[in-house]
């Protein structure tokens, strides 16, 4: 049956406008998605410790992108490695500065960032880390970014001591009592990450304890 002139379109009349950014945003979202398979790829390469083989083009051919739009999204490799640091980010700095930063006494976020901390480490995690200092110590872009990153870390720590000088009225060093732990810390998962059976929460929970004891 024939459609009724009420519903069939007018095709001598212009196309309606798309909305303000609607292609834009479009592109974007898919420029978005690119770049993030390429981000997933590199961190595959570098968590597989295929250092060697970690060149825009694997990564490329790794995500299923063209070599020329993996350069569109990043300069060169370093570019790569410099994304894969910040996209870290969110699995072991932000979850700790939101252990300290949520509310409560310093004992009560010193444990909860004692139950962050003794969660095991994942693989893909702990090797990436491990490759990232390789490249650190062969690139000066990345050890300038990944130095950022862990002096965002170590700060968590000393915000932690800042809420015990808080409550004490003062007379508290954060900032070394800080550092001392996050030493502590980075020491605990060398000596994990070797296979040792550590078990990182008593350890940590006894130093906070006597750090804020002898204060």
């Amino acid at each position: 049956m024939a459609a009724s002139a009420k519903d069939s379109p007018d095709l001598s009349a212009p196309p309606a406008p798309a909305g303000p950014g609607t292609g834009r945003t479009r592109v974007s979202a898919k420029g978005e998605q690119t770049r993030a398979r390429l981000i997933a790829a590199a961190r595959t390469l570098l968590a597989g410790g295929m250092s060697e083989r970690f060149t825009t083009r694997n990564v490329a051919a790794l995500s299923g992108v063209s070599h020329g739009m993996c350069h569109y999204h990043f300069q060169d490799r370093t570019d790569l490695v410099l994304a894969v640091v910040a996209d870290m980010r969110p699995e072991w700095i932000l979850p700790l500065e939101e252990a300290v930063a949520a509310p409560g006494s310093f004992a009560e976020r010193a444990e909860r960032v004692v139950e962050l901390l003794s969660r095991p480490e994942g693989t893909e995690l702990s090797h990436l880390h491990s490759a990232l200092h390789w490249h650190a110590l062969n690139d000066s872009r990345v050890r300038a970014s990944l130095e950022a990153e862990y002096r965002r870390w170590r700060g968590c720590f000393t915000a932690l001591f800042d809420v015990l000088a808080e409550e004490r009225g003062g007379g508290v060093d954060a900032r070394l009592l800080g550092e001392a732990v996050a030493a502590a810390v980075d020491g605990l998962a060398a000596v994990e990450s070797l296979g040792a059976e550590v078990d990182p929460g008593p350890v940590l929970r006894t130093l906070l304890r006597t750090l804020a004891a002898g204060t």
